[in-house]
């Protein structure tokens, strides 16, 4: 089965932005891990887990991009 070209278009988009969450968050710990280690404060896990929500919502975009990608097609096409 092809896919026509508003389809893969919103596929396109839906991939880029899981892979923008997915940076953002890692670069978010990152930042936070540094920050921690240069104050020399603990690494607490709450922060770490609200800094790592963006991360799983990327992946879970990822995961379900094909219906999700459908969903934003036949929404723009109203």
């Amino acid at each position: 089965m092809t896919m026509d070209s508003p389809e893969r278009g919103a596929l396109m988009l839906v991939r880029f932005i899981a892979a923008a969450l997915i940076g953002w968050a890692l670069v978010e710990l990152a930042l936070y891990l540094v920050v921690c280690h240069h104050k020399n404060l603990p690494v607490e896990i709450v922060p770490c887990l609200l800094k790592s929500l963006p991360f799983i919502a990327g992946v879970v975009m990822l995961i379900k991009s094909k219906s999700l990608a459908e969903w934003v097609s036949d929404q723009l096409d109203l």
